[in-house]
């Protein structure tokens, strides 16, 4: 059985239509109007234990709302939902104690307690035994190099060490799924990098189920080979991440080193020049003029060196959404 089975679950909401004026505002005060929104609509997918999956979407396409679903926060609407056997929604302790989720724009530990203190707590909800709480606590520590920390409030404490006092809160009690909602947004490099290290060790070690969140694409390339892409709620897209740049990029990029201190003019005949930095100069050629182009360029000019790469996933996964949308846009 797949550690999550999620059957055509959909969530939608009543949003109350207020109108402009004093006059509407009475009138609504006896006749409410009301809208449905679909946050979620008739979504299906499974992910197997001990897999980390990138759940992606823009702003709105319902990734957080799934992600609650699957906590048990919030109750679908329709279709039926199962993580490690249980209906997340009925709340049951047992399920509780084996899940956990962060989410980089809320905190879980007390603002103006240091760490350990709601780490304390947090081994009481859980019912962890003390020996396992000092070993689990210590280990936990030392990979994330936070040991000089814990007795120093948490509101002292930088964004990125306060997202790893965050995970270490989560894991505490050994779940064996991990939801993760933007656990890197508003991190500095070297934070978000620390992070994503973190987690690739500790998944791979402890063989955890990880569903991922994140407008970072650098998290998704560092963590996940499968992403389940999700845009108005629905699903379009459940693959690799390479399947995405193979589906739905029509464009490469070919960077060419010219000889001498210069690049060529007119050279963006050949395609849509993305930077010219002489003696370098990247293009954007359609794909299946590549070759073409290169044999072109090669003949044409002196280059030094050249080399052929895909699009960064992020301008593809933009692309995506903007063609999805265009679509329903003339769909409806």
């Amino acid at each position: 059985m797949p550690a999550i089975d999620v059957q055509n679950i959909g969530r939608t909401y009543k949003v109350y239509q207020k109108r402009e004026g004093l006059f509407a505002s009475v009138k609504g005060l006896l006749h409410r109007e009301y809208r449905d929104v679909h946050a979620v609509r008739d979504i299906s997918f499974t992910i197997e234990e001990g897999e980390m999956v990138a759940f992606l979407g823009p702003n709105g396409a319902g990734k957080t709302t799934t992600l609650k679903l699957l906590s048990g926060l919030i109750v679908p609407t329709s279709g039926t939902a199962t993580v490690l056997g249980y209906t997340p929604w009925k709340r049951e302790d047992a399920y509780r104690r084996r899940f956990s989720l962060v989410t980089g724009q809320k905190e879980q530990l007390w603002w103006d307690l240091p760490a350990q203190e709601s780490f304390r707590l947090n081994k009481e909800i859980y019912r962890v035994s003390w020996d396992d709480y000092r070993s689990r606590l210590d280990e936990l520590t030392e990979l994330l190099e936070v040991g000089e920390l814990m007795g120093q409030p948490v509101r002292e404490l930088s964004l990125g060490e306060r997202m790893r006092m965050e995970l270490i809160a989560a894991l505490l009690h050994r779940p064996d799924v991990l939801f993760l909602d933007e656990p890197t947004i508003g991190l500095d490099v070297v934070s978000q990098r620390n992070v994503q290290q973190f987690l690739l060790k500790y998944q791979k070690e402890q063989g955890i189920t990880v569903v991922l969140t994140s407008h970072y694409m650098k998290d998704v390339e560092a963590l996940c080979d499968r992403a389940i892409v999700i845009n108005k709620g629905n699903v379009i897209h459940d693959g690799s991440l390479d399947d995405i740049v193979d589906r739905f990029s029509q464009h490469k990029i070919i960077e060419l080193h010219f000889g001498g201190d210069s690049t060529p003019r007119g050279i963006d005949r050949y395609g849509v020049v993305l930077e010219d930095r002489p003696p370098m100069l990247r293009l954007q050629v359609e794909k299946q003029k590549v070759s073409h182009v290169l044999s072109k360029v090669l003949a044409e000019y002196t280059i030094d060196d050249v080399s052929v790469s895909e699009r960064p996933l992020e301008d593809v996964i933009a692309e995506l959404f903007a063609a999805d949308n265009k679509q329903n846009a003339d769909n409806e």
